[in-house]
């Protein structure tokens, strides 16, 4: 994998790059739609393609792990074959969803013990099986294995699971350069830093991981209920550590809000399950602002659902229709809704892209987070 800087902003610390992979070139910033089970949710692999132009798509190891499994995942030639997706894939180790089993995990110095939420099975993950999970799944980016924390935690937790989470990297890292990919294609490795909203454990988090000298890295356990201005600061006091020449990538990051405010600290990358999860329970987000599709006030209203979205959904159907649609719970109106709202999230990051590389970027980010966080 390789990352080069195309252009850095004079007002912020946004930057514009390109990350070349050997499923293709990904334009930074990015955003990454979320495949976890394989399958972006109500969306064809070819609306991915030609409409919301997706660049890099998300799977999970936890879940592919447990369904379909990895003898079928291997069988078919890894997942780009099983899917039918030939761009670039980035898989989550699973650490946040074993975080997630609160009540269904234990979690210890060798790995995490965790009962399946499928069928109630005994499974055990380990820094060096799920290297090997995602060497067999096949994606071009690989996590570390670490632990997220939830929000709020203690200072000392913080700490106790931040140092874990760096031996775990030390095992990932090594099984990851004792092994090689599968399928014919080079896979990288990106470590996580963690410490929850603890500026000095974020600084020692970043430090440490800046001196794996990875080919990129990423900042976990934010966006997990702290207040947007903590997550900020923290982005901002990691990315000011994190090699400038490598990309950054923010997990499981946000609201459109979000994005702009993170893309001007200095992160490439990002992922979150918001625009699709929220489309299907009728929430679209536009230019101007967000829309609850489910408001009564839509009932009538025939103008088209977003005269100037980037969806060839937005010119076609009427907000009447899809509120109907999502109203009646058919599945077209899930599929609508998330085409546009993956295609404005794309959007988002490519404007924002063109703006970094003009010089405009500073003033356009402040009056778009304006515009994007208003109800309409």
């Amino acid at each position: 994998m390789e990352f080069q800087l195309v252009q850095k902003d004079a007002e912020s610390k946004a930057r514009a790059g390109i990350l070349k992979t050997d499923h293709g070139a990904i334009e930074t910033p990015i955003f990454m739609p979320v495949g976890t089970a394989g399958s972006v949710k109500a969306v064809h692999q070819t609306e991915l393609k030609e409409d919301i132009k997706a660049q890099i798509i998300l799977g999970n190891t936890y879940h592919l792990y447990l369904r379909p499994g990895l003898d079928v995942i291997e069988k078919a030639g890894g997942l780009h074959q099983f899917n039918s997706w030939d761009k670039p894939i980035l898989t989550d180790s699973g650490g946040y969803q074993v975080y997630s089993l609160a009540d269904r995990r234990k979690i210890t110095e060798e790995g995490v013990k965790f009962s399946s939420h499928i069928d109630g099975s005994k499974q055990f993950f380990t820094p060096e099986n799920i290297m090997d999970i995602q060497r067999t799944i096949g994606a071009d980016i690989i996590m570390a294995f670490d632990e997220c924390t939830p929000y709020p935690c203690e200072y000392a937790y913080a700490q106790r699971s931040m140092e874990m989470t760096h031996r775990l990297l030390k095992r990932c890292c090594d099984r990851f350069d004792q092994t090689e990919g599968k399928y014919g294609y080079s896979q990288t490795l990106f470590p996580i830093v963690q410490g929850s909203v603890y500026k000095d454990l974020r600084k020692q988090s970043a430090e440490f991981i800046a001196e794996q000298n990875r080919e990129g890295n990423a900042i976990g356990g934010l966006s997990v209920g702290e207040p947007a201005e903590e997550m900020y600061e923290m982005c901002e006091i990691v990315c000011d550590i994190l090699p400038e020449d490598k990309p950054r990538y923010l997990m499981g990051v946000g609201t459109p809000a979000n994005i702009l405010e993170n893309i001007a600290l200095g992160v490439d990358m990002f992922d979150c399950v918001m625009p699709s999860r929220n489309a299907r329970n009728g929430m679209l987000f536009t230019k101007n602002g967000i829309i609850n599709m489910r408001n009564e006030k839509w009932r009538d209203d025939f103008s088209l659902i977003d005269e100037e979205g980037d969806s060839f959904v937005d010119t076609l159907y009427t907000k009447a229709y899809l509120r109907h649609l999502l109203i009646s719970k058919e599945i077209l109106g899930a599929q609508i809704a998330t085409l546009h709202n993956l295609a404005f999230y794309l959007w988002l990051v490519k404007e924002a892209r063109k703006r970094i590389i003009d010089g405009s970027f500073r003033s356009w980010k402040d009056q778009m987070v304006k515009k994007v966080s208003q109800r309409l």
